[in-house]
């Protein structure tokens, strides 16, 4: 190659959020299946952050990325399908988990993002 030609930078790559993203406390509840017996497991609990296409919440229950679940929106009675994509530290208050909604309507929240 050529000593005088400098090679390219690495690409900085930089991921884009997808909508505004609000700290705001909206009452859920999140279900999913799992255990030995394969039975639907609930825990009601409240955001700490959310956006057009999901939230993060506090959950004593651990649970995996890639996990299904269902967020209900207690405050407007919505639901929707959604994915736990994010794991965090567990804190004294339970698991941070991120979680993405699939298809969400564009009022889920019933907060102007």
């Amino acid at each position: 190659m050529y000593s005088h030609v400098k090679p390219e930078a690495e690409p900085k790559i930089t991921e884009r959020r997808r909508g505004k993203r609000l700290n705001s406390r909206v009452p859920v509840a999140i279900e999913w299946e799992g255990g030995e017996a394969k039975k639907s497991s609930r825990e009601e609990t409240f955001t700490r952050v959310v956006g057009p296409c999901g939230c993060l919440v506090l959950l004593d229950q651990e649970l995996n990325v890639d996990q299904e679940v269902r967020v209900f929106n207690l405050a407007t009675s919505e639901s929707s399908s959604a994915v736990i994509v994010w794991k965090g530290d567990h804190r004294t208050d339970g698991w941070e988990l991120g979680i993405e909604l699939i298809r969400p309507a564009t009022d889920f929240w019933g907060l102007e993002l």
